[in-house]
């Protein structure tokens, strides 16, 4: 049986992106995600979530896996070109990311925060 939905980790849709490009990790839909986008100019299957983050414009938090509840933010804001984050699983506490300076967008939630310069 195969799965013609794409699983959460890589359920953006790439061809809306107009010039993006997608770095992205999930510890379990990667051969999933191959599967369905194939190998692609604007997409890097990364092997780890450190992997993911170097040198990307920002982080799009799409799943819930465990091992991205309690990052480390230190190395995140230095991997990243720009402190920007969004979390489409809120699972962040925004007055927190707002001290550690990142602009963070919590989807759903309205208030955003922005990095101070």
């Amino acid at each position: 049986m195969t799965c013609e939905k794409p699983p959460a980790g890589c359920s953006w849709r790439l061809y809306g992106l107009r010039g993006a490009k997608v770095r992205a990790y999930d510890p379990v839909a990667m051969p999933e995600c191959q599967r369905i986008y194939g190998d692609r100019a604007d997409l890097v299957l990364c092997k780890t979530s450190p992997e993911a983050v170097q040198g990307a414009d920002a982080l799009a938090i799409v799943t819930e896996w465990q091992e991205f509840r309690s990052p480390d933010f230190d190395y995140i804001k230095g991997a990243l070109r720009t402190s920007v984050i969004f979390d489409g699983r809120n699972l962040y506490d925004p007055a927190h990311m707002a001290r550690a300076g990142f602009g963070y967008h919590a989807v759903g939630r309205g208030k955003r925060f922005q990095v101070k310069t």
